[in-house]
């Protein structure tokens, strides 16, 4: 399975979601179900190699990412999301985009004894909401171990936003 180019199964769409911006989009790959499959032997070994004890998936990807990662690896998986989705009591983080701010929010629950977790999305871009969610997650106790990324816009930076020292893993870098 490790000859399969996951690179050429990600669709390049022009000016989406809006002029001057090239969109990288993984359906094409989740089409594919030997190249699904490969994502999740590679996302399988940094989960072998770092331990988490929990996957934190960001809204709305990183849930197909996280929960498929979760699922293989016989580890939990705990949602973050945007404002008003979640249940019962909720901890939420603001944060600056580029043209504003945003909101991201966690159940506190399970995360009473301090597990390993993994944060997991499709994309790496700017940083800024992967690193929202790593400060969410250390908020409610959570001990970051790594990130992980389907696809990395290194152009963009968004590695240095992320907390310095915590690995960061992504699968296919432009």
């Amino acid at each position: 399975m490790g000859s399969i180019n996951l690179r050429q199964l990600v669709r390049e769409i022009p000016d989406f979601p809006q002029p001057g911006i090239l969109f990288r989009d993984i359906i094409p790959l989740m089409r594919q179900p030997d190249a699904w499959q490969e994502v999740m032997r590679q996302l399988g070994e940094v989960c072998d190699r770092l331990q988490p004890d929990l996957i934190v998936g960001i809204e709305s990807r990183g849930f197909i990412v996280g929960t498929a990662l979760a699922t293989a690896k016989t580890i939990g998986f705990s949602p973050v999301r945007k404002p008003g989705k979640l249940p019962g009591q909720v901890i939420g983080v603001d944060y600056s985009l580029e043209y504003g701010t945003d909101r991201l929010e966690i159940v506190p629950d399970g995360f009473e004894n301090n597990p390993r977790v993994l944060i997991v999305d499709d994309l790496l871009a700017t940083g800024g909401t992967a690193a929202a969610c790593a400060e969410l997650v250390q908020q409610v106790g959570g001990q970051l171990v790594g990130f992980s990324f389907v696809v990395e816009l290194a152009d963009l930076g968004g590695q240095r936003k992320l907390p310095s020292g915590v690995p960061v893993d992504s699968l296919i870098v432009y």
